[in-house]
């Protein structure tokens, strides 16, 4: 039976504006850009020069320095995004409930950077110099695995790839797996590191990036009229996901409640969403079927926002469309004007925001909302965070592909 309530016991964050749910916060409170100049390699010629990186970083706090070196930075992102939530969860995982302890971690893009490595060793060494950790290093499922293997939980273990709703999609399939009873706790999320030579060209020939290079924090700007694209960013979010049953029976600290999951299919292209955002409004409206809401009981939209023509466009008109008259009422914002597109590890970054948004009744801005967009109309949050009454908020994410997926998120009472 779907009857189980379930609730979120820990949050875990590396992402550009700080490391840490209190680093993390206090950069989307105040509307810290970690925009930038890319330094992981020399972009000189790249029509797009900037990104949003996690330039604090230290592998060695979280795995020793052997692991560190040989990991997949995507698989270091995760590795430490998952102890960070498990110690903030106090979630013990010992031989008795290790069973019942389950992990969903999705990316979008996996190794790409171990990809490219050993593509050139492969050029200019040969065969015989590939590493024997290139497969498992690479593969987008290992996070799911080296965090199960970091933490012991021995019970389902998923990968989701669905490009940039690839963390949301995880999160809400954690959900129901705990939901019908297959696990008494989940860990799940998402993890990215993109930010390397082919994934900036890549994105630079889809005519996706924005090429403001020379007011790299003024980029990205969702849903303004200025803007020209999005911008690369990487790191990992993973949240404690539990029965509520078992998270009381252990005095765990719960830090809300999720309580519906949406998911469509646009079936239109490849990259563009679908006109008039129709497969986003179905995620929506079966998130809020799914969590037995009514529009006018959400008070904040956690968006996807990635500051493309088309997807702020169409979102809006789907959000237009879910809520009607309400839909001026919903403080709207969207994180990627600070941290940039973190691709398949977005939707569990904007997720954490969203919990942290109900804890601390404030909605986060969107920055450098500067220009109206006629199209664009809606309360964008722009530029000062708000504080205000949140008991109900959606957090959303659209992948290429044409995948959508939703979360609703409560205040827990």
């Amino acid at each position: 039976m779907l009857n189980k309530r379930v609730v979120i016991t820990g949050l875990g964050a590396i992402t550009p504006i700080g490391i840490g749910l209190d680093a993390y916060w206090q950069g989307l409170s105040t509307g810290k850009s970690g925009v930038a100049r890319i330094t992981h390699f020399d972009p000189t010629g790249y029509d797009t020069q900037i990104a949003a990186q996690v330039n604090d970083f230290d592998p060695n706090l979280y795995m020793d320095k052997k692991e560190a070196r040989r990991l997949a930075r995507f698989l270091q992102f995760g590795i430490a995004a998952g102890q960070l939530a498990v110690k903030d969860a106090k979630l013990s995982i010992t031989p008795e409930n290790a069973a019942d302890i389950g992990v969903i971690v999705g990316s979008g893009i996996g190794g790409l950077g171990m990809l490219e490595e050993m593509a050139h060793v492969l050029r200019e060494k040969g065969p015989s110099r590939i590493s024997p950790f290139t497969v498992p290093y690479m593969i987008t499922d290992m996070a799911a695995g080296m965090i199960s293997i970091n933490t012991g939980a021995k019970g389902p273990n998923l990968c989701v790839v669905t490009a940039c709703a690839s963390g949301t999609h995880s999160i809400g399939e954690a959900f129901k797996t705990i939901q019908r009873g297959a696990a008494k706790a989940m860990i799940a999320g998402g993890t990215e590191a993109s930010i390397t030579p082919l994934g900036v060209a890549s994105f630079i020939a889809a005519g996706a990036l924005s090429d403001r290079n020379d007011e790299p924090a003024r980029a990205s700007r969702p849903f303004d009229q200025g803007r020209n694209g999005f911008v690369m960013g990487e790191g990992a979010g993973i949240l404690i996901l539990e029965d509520l049953d078992f998270a009381k029976a252990r005095g765990a600290n719960i830090l809300a409640e999720i309580v519906g999951y949406g998911a469509s299919g646009d079936a239109n292209h490849i990259t563009a969403p679908a006109p008039g955002g129709e497969g986003a409004v179905r995620a929506i409206r079966a998130a809020l079927k799914d969590a037995n809401l009514q529009p006018a009981e959400i008070d904040y939209v956690n968006a996807h926002g990635t500051s493309t023509q088309l997807n702020d466009k169409f979102e809006t008109m789907a959000l237009k469309t879910v809520f009607g008259d309400h839909a001026r009422r919903l403080a709207i914002s969207s994180n990627k004007s600070m941290i940039g597109h973190l691709l398949g590890a977005s939707g569990a970054v904007e997720a954490i925001a969203t919990v942290l948004s109900i804890r601390h009744q404030v909605a986060p801005p969107t920055i450098n909302q500067e220009t109206p967009d006629p199209e664009c109309d809606l309360d964008y949050v722009p530029n000062q965070a708000r504080p205000m009454k949140i008991d109900t908020a959606i957090s959303s994410s659209f992948g290429f592909g044409g995948h959508n997926a939703i979360i609703v998120v409560k205040k827990y009472a």
